[in-house]
């Protein structure tokens, strides 16, 4: 399975009157492609924020390959440390 980062975007109006889009979480998903890290990302963030829908606190979920692996992905028990 390939690692994937799920950021959930949210647009909002600035004082200045320009709209920025403002991350409001970030995840790391294992999954077998982006389509499902997106759903997986959402049940997670639903859960983490204690929501029955991931809209009412963003507007889109961008899903991109994960760079670099998570600490605990990188090393099995038989890797020296």
């Amino acid at each position: 399975m390939a690692r994937y980062i799920a950021q959930f975007m949210k647009g909002v109006l600035g004082e200045n009157g320009h709209e920025a889009e403002i991350c409001q979480c970030s995840v790391e998903i294992e999954a077998s492609n982006k389509a499902h890290a997106a759903e997986l990302a959402k049940i997670k963030f639903c859960e983490a924020e204690k929501l029955k829908n991931w809209r009412l606190h963003a507007d889109r979920v961008h899903v991109t390959d994960a760079e670099f692996t998570s600490w605990a992905a990188r090393y099995s028990r038989s890797d020296p440390i």
